[in-house]
């Protein structure tokens, strides 16, 4: 069952809060400073935070530049995985690409990471290739994936 979820724009005093997730969910995470120049100097980035109750429990950005938007990241805090909120998460930023112009959306996931890509298959997106040794960690592939986003009118599903 998908509990209430709620997003809202990223601001600065989330940053806390989003690098105790990044912590938990990355093995090369962001740094502070990289969230602080999306959030104040990137103006193609759109950063949104899901709340539970008053309690952020995940985030995701995305680049949108002319007609694409461009998963950056997306972090379910590991309490709180498996109850879909990373797949409500998910819908809100394709509304918001959408939303921004975008006609189609692309991210880069692990090739080990099963579940993300079960997800992400799931919300459209098919692979598109892969980028060699693109984690820098352990030299991993990264599988390239799109997907059309539909155009708005409510046969989305995105609402």
């Amino acid at each position: 069952m998908i509990e209430t979820l709620h997003t809202r724009n990223m601001t600065l005093s989330d940053l806390d809060r989003v690098m105790e997730i990044e912590l938990k969910s990355f093995t090369v995470p962001w740094s502070r400073d990289a969230y602080l120049m999306e959030l104040t100097q990137n103006h193609f980035a759109k950063y949104l935070v899901a709340e539970v109750g008053d309690e952020v429990v995940g985030y995701a950005g995305m680049w949108v530049i002319i007609d694409e938007g461009h998963i950056t990241n997306i972090a379910i805090d590991p309490s709180q995985r498996g109850k879909k909120l990373g797949e409500e998460l998910m819908r809100r930023m394709m509304a918001l690409a959408i939303a921004h112009g975008a006609e189609r959306m692309t991210l880069e996931v692990r090739v080990s990471n099963l579940p993300a890509i079960r997800l992400y298959e799931k919300m459209g997106f098919v692979s598109h290739g892969i980028r060699k040794g693109y984690y820098t960690d352990n030299n991993e592939d990264a599988m390239i994936m799109w997907v059309e986003l539909p155009a708005l009118g409510g046969a989305s599903g995105l609402e």
